[in-house]
């Protein structure tokens, strides 16, 4: 038999409602609670529950997780008795979970229980060349959902794709095509139809990241492009670059070498 496999995405819960959604509740446990309810962790016996964005569960509620995951036992709200709990625990961030333990938003020991293996997935402006794979898929998603005619896009858009430094990752890149696809006038997806060209606000690079990308230019050309300028605007300071690229220091250094990039017109530190 298939075995469940449960997703939920803790920044999307009401934080009053997270306790319950994850542990249930007895009727009368608390205003409108009128029936018995079972929590996602039971509904996730002998499966996987994934925890989506497990920073932003209220820091008050996760020591109950973390006995829960110790003792291999939950109490439903409102009950004194404990039941027994079987599920594969998988949980996500897009915080570096150093940087979400030193601003109080994630227990050390919590995620000290949780990071068995950890799994580091660069961020997607280290992976360019996933951008266009996701925006065509993203593309074949949204046209077929609200039944538009939009069957590609054009270089120039692509290039502002590139050129942007989607600080919000994958699901910042989900949210401009989908808006792109519901936006566009034509049969393919223009620069136009892109938020980085009308000022909506939707995303949220920073200037300092803002190229005009020269046309006709490979990913890799565009990748060497933008860290050039990046070094060429910290004076060659490459812990300030790494900073400005939101990549560490070592990714940095194996990407100059990689492109043979010459500091020499620049201040070296």
């Amino acid at each position: 038999a298939k075995k469940p496999f449960i997703k939920v995405n803790c920044a999307a819960l009401p934080k009053e409602l997270i306790e319950s959604e994850l542990f249930g509740h007895t009727k009368g446990a608390f205003t409108g609670a009128h029936a018995d309810k079972e929590g996602l962790v039971q509904h996730a016996a002998g499966g996987s529950l994934m925890l989506d964005e497990i920073a932003e569960m209220p820091i008050e509620l996760q020591p109950k997780l973390l006995r829960v995951l110790q003792e291999r036992t939950c109490r439903k709200i409102g009950s004194e008795k404990s039941y027994p709990v079987d599920f594969r625990l998988i949980t996500s961030t897009n915080r570096l979970p150093a940087d979400a333990i030193r601003e109080g938003l994630l227990r050390d020991d919590l995620f000290y229980r949780i990071s068995t293996i950890t799994i580091h997935v660069p961020p997607l402006r280290e992976r360019m060349e996933d951008i266009q794979l996701l925006t065509d898929h993203f593309l074949k998603l949204y046209a077929a959902k609200y039944d538009r005619p939009i069957g590609g896009v054009s270089q120039s858009a692509y290039q502002r794709l590139f050129g942007h430094s989607w600080p919000g990752n994958v699901r910042e890149l989900q949210n401009v095509i989908e808006r792109a696809v519901l936006l566009a006038k034509g049969d393919r997806i223009e620069p136009v139809d892109l938020p980085f060209d009308n000022g909506s606000g939707v995303t949220n690079a920073p200037a300092t990241l803002a190229w005009d990308v020269p046309p006709n230019m490979t990913l890799e050309d565009i990748e060497k492009f933008v860290i050039e300028r990046t070094l060429q605007r910290t004076g060659g300071n490459k812990q300030k670059a790494a900073n400005m690229l939101g990549i560490y220091r070592p990714r940095l250094y194996s990407k100059i070498k990689k492109y043979k990039i010459g500091l020499e017109s620049v201040s070296q530190n």
